[in-house]
């Protein structure tokens, strides 16, 4: 996850680089059930409304939480398919709540109603994301019913209305970007904490959508585009948040770019990037699946690093003997193509290595959703796989 709202702080109020801190443990990212009530089109989990075989029980899901807490994980993220559809579900939060865990809810937002917002409220979630794809036309044909908008921003307004901190969660394609800009309008108009912008990674549904992806110069659009309401926001003393994810050359996006606007900071965001280090997927991020499987995130699906019900997480995640796991824990990771020969590796650190390895059959080969040219990240000529794809929208 990239933080734009923090290195706007420090565009604007400079702190001396600190010591590097290093995570106790993984934020884990956890699909505690496959379920949902909608079939979205960019869904990495591929659910569907009905039962999914093999799933972990409470008393599973409980003995996993116990481990993680020996192992001194920060934050659990339940998720699904819809959690709210697990019978248990407030029995899990509220436990996690109980054991220290930073607890968040990754929900479509559409089954948050009056008869649920008391326990919602109980659990005291330190966060809810809610998905929306776009204005009402557009989420409701990404969401695959009609409906799904309106019954989602009325989850949205109850838990802000109760105070709960919750945040727009938007993932980009061809087919939605037009709409950012008044997604960010909503954002300020219903006074809604974060948005998360998440760049369309090749896994699941959104795998097979994969020619959908906006082209990289839309990227470049968007990316300003966040940039400058992060900015103004921070300029107002604001306390909303603009997060990206999915796509680690971010960083060194805002790195051109404060470039451009602010060169007498670059030096300072440039050491605070560094120390940041992008992709931490195998590292700082994990994910259990409904089944108990192990990833090294949410978009490694294809990939498993073994089960909790045979093995406990904390055992699977210091594994190195995977060679996956081995890869990516290296530091430096060991990456081809124009990733290895980016002079911001430091920053990027490789970006994401699962849509290497869906393209390519192979997790060190370049990723191809860098939106950089050849001279932005230091490769000398301009290759013509490389030249700067057509712009699609306005900027």
């Amino acid at each position: 996850m990239f933080r734009i709202s923090q290195f706007m702080q420090e565009v604007l109020d400079p702190h001396p680089l600190g010591p590097k801190r290093h995570p106790p443990g993984p934020v884990v990212i956890w699909n505690l059930v496959r379920r949902c009530n909608l079939t979205c089109k960019h869904c990495y989990s591929i659910s569907a409304d009905k039962d999914f075989p093999n799933e972990l029980d409470t008393a599973q899901i409980f003995r996993v939480m116990d481990d993680l807490k020996h192992f001194k994980v920060p934050v659990l993220i339940l998720s699904g398919g819809e959690p709210l559809l697990r019978p248990d579900i407030f029995d899990i939060a509220h436990r996690a709540k109980e054991m220290g865990f930073y607890t968040a809810l990754s929900t479509n937002g559409t089954l948050i109603d009056e008869s649920n917002i008391d326990p919602i409220c109980a659990v005291g979630f330190d966060y809810l994301g809610i998905s929306i794809d776009g204005m009402e036309q557009t989420h409701d044909r990404f969401r695959r019913k009609q409906g799904a908008f309106q019954a989602s921003m009325h989850g949205l307004r109850l838990c802000r209305d109760r105070e709960l901190k919750v945040g727009l969660r938007f993932t980009m394609t061809k087919d939605n970007a037009e709409e950012l800009p008044q997604l960010l309008n909503l954002m300020e108009q219903e006074q809604i904490d974060k948005f998360y912008f998440s760049h369309l990674n090749y896994a699941g549904r959104g795998n097979k959508n994969r020619r959908d992806d906006v082209f990289l110069q839309t990227t470049r659009w968007a990316m300003d585009l966040l940039f400058e309401h992060a900015l103004q926001d921070a300029r107002r003393g604001g306390q909303r948040e603009f997060v990206t994810g999915n796509n680690d050359a971010d960083g060194v996006y805002l790195l051109h770019w404060v470039a451009q606007r602010f060169p007498d900071r670059l030096e300072h965001i440039r050491a605070k990037l560094v120390q940041w280090g992008g992709n931490s997927s195998g590292v700082n991020v994990a994910n259990i699946d409904n089944q108990g499987n192990v990833h090294p995130d949410t978009m490694w699906w294809n990939y498993s690093l073994g089960n909790v019900k045979a093995r406990p997480f904390s055992e699977i995640w210091q594994d190195t003997s995977d060679p996956i796991m081995a890869g990516l824990k290296a530091s430096p990771r060991k990456v081809g193509g124009r990733c290895g020969i980016c002079r911001h590796f430091s920053i990027c650190g490789g970006n994401t290595r699962v849509r290497a390895m869906q393209l390519t059959g192979d997790a060190w080969a370049e990723d191809p959703a860098c939106y950089l040219s050849d001279e932005e990240i230091g490769i000398p000529g301009n290759r013509s796989d490389q030249a700067p794809r057509k712009q699609v929208l306005a900027t």
